[in-house]
């Protein structure tokens, strides 16, 4: 399936094949762990440019468990790990990628209600 926003860009979607998919596309339950690293990534980027840090690349992998046995089956669990590369501020840096995870990013306010959603950080030079 090909799902489309108002500005005409789209992504595809799709399930296993075990369930009468092809596997080419992501899935929901992918789209929405991609949906909280895009919106936690945002929201750094955004608080770092504002305190004029000069991030050079923001990397954002996400490891999550899903209820077992159950159907639907809800995430649990959650733990998004953040590496940034540049010359930051650590202090800087602690700061925005909490208060993305606390405060600003709408879809883990969301996720939050059913999984335990966990992070860190790390700078790269």
């Amino acid at each position: 399936m090909r799902a489309f926003n108002a500005g005409g860009n789209f992504i595809d979607t799709d399930a296993s094949p075990d369930i009468g998919g092809n596997s080419k596309g992501m899935r929901p339950m992918e789209l929405l762990l991609s949906s909280l690293g895009a919106c936690s990534a945002i929201d750094v980027i955004h608080i770092l440019r504002k305190q004029r840090q000069p991030l050079e690349d923001l990397r954002v992998d996400i490891d999550a468990e899903r209820e077992k046995d159950k159907q639907p089956a809800l995430f649990t669990t959650i733990h998004v790990s953040f590496t940034l590369t540049g010359n930051l501020d650590p202090e800087k840096v602690e700061r925005a990628v909490n208060l993305s995870m606390e405060k600003y990013c709408s879809v883990s306010r969301i996720v939050e209600k059913t999984a335990k959603i966990t992070w860190e950080w790390k700078v790269a030079k």
